[in-house]
């Protein structure tokens, strides 16, 4: 019986095991740094299916692959036959129709901007970033293109306005009420594992450092659903908003939380958390997509809190 019972569980693992795809076998062999072995696997599948969207997204992960090798030119060839590749299979579709080739345009242009970054050619990569952020602005690519601008320009200025029009909690300070505070900006979303590992530690920074003027803003937006990827109007989304605020981030409730699309285009916000310090002059001190530890974010807010 304890057999049979190993092969049954066995069976339902097999079961509810994610299919092994091209993309996926692709990111495993530039993951173990065997960057010949995944330009390999695309070739063999290419010759098979052709140039299909996922076959387009695997390509642009080879992009990723060899700019992480420190391999410029064939990043940057590669991400140009991405690009190419996937604008025409685009067609006159918009590109948020196909998850394949939205990861691979945003990728196919993320490559290119570092690339020139990592050549000396800094100004122009910018340039060029935000040249695809025109093209794609609205899309499903805006907040990729806007992150890595935002990396490249944003510590050391002026905080983007964020639009205050909506919100839940205490009304949200304007830039100006916030001047002589050190700020946190905790961008979040309902759906966010991340998210709700960073909301602990924020809260226990805040508790500590309040008094010393740290304040946080913890934008957030819809996603047109809920719970388990359910589609819902903003009205319906906006009340389970708060139910997810109340109950993993209780702290939340006395902080300010706008909500608002154009805060996370603005920001960049293609991943979450995504965390930014601002100092007592509303200058930006850190911009971090993904999340922080306690002892990171606490040695990034000692110097501004001083």
């Amino acid at each position: 019986m304890k057999i049979l019972g190993l092969l049954f569980a066995a069976a339902l693992s097999a079961q509810s095991a994610k299919p092994v795809t091209i993309v996926s076998e692709v990111r495993a062999a530039i993951n173990a740094h065997d960057l010949a072995r995944a330009e390999s696997l695309v070739a063999a599948r290419r010759l098979q299916q052709g140039d299909t969207p996922e076959i387009i997204e695997a390509i642009s992960w080879l992009a990723r692959g060899a700019q992480a090798e420190g391999q410029l030119d064939r990043a940057d060839s590669l991400a140009a036959d991405a690009m190419r590749l996937g604008v025409a299979a685009l067609g006159t579709r918009r590109v948020d129709e196909d998850p394949h080739l939205v990861a691979a345009i945003g990728a196919a242009i993320e490559v290119q901007g570092l690339v020139g970054v990592a050549r000396g050619q800094r100004s122009e990569a910018i340039a060029y970033m935000q040249r695809a952020l025109d093209t794609y602005r609205g899309s499903a690519v805006h907040k990729r293109i806007q992150k890595n601008i935002n990396l490249l320009t944003l510590e050391g200025h002026p905080a983007p306005a964020l639009d205050l029009a909506e919100s839940i909690g205490p009304r949200p300070p304007t830039a100006e009420e916030l001047k002589g505070k050190v700020v946190v900006l905790f961008f979040w979303a309902h759906w966010c594992p991340d998210c709700k590992i960073e909301g602990p530690i924020l809260a226990k920074l805040l508790a500590k450092y309040e008094s010393q003027g740290l304040a946080i803003v913890a934008p957030t937006q819809r996603f047109g659903y809920v719970a388990g990827g359910k589609p819902a109007p903003p009205d319906e989304e906006l009340r389970y908003i708060v139910e997810v605020r109340d109950k993993y981030y209780p702290f939340l409730a006395t902080q300010p939380v706008p909500v608002s699309v154009a805060n996370h285009e603005r920001y960049g916000v293609s991943s979450t958390p995504t965390v930014v310090l601002l100092d007592r002059r509303g200058v930006v001190r850190l911009y971090n997509p993904g999340r922080l530890t306690e002892e990171q974010l606490e040695a990034k807010l000692g110097p501004l809190l001083r």
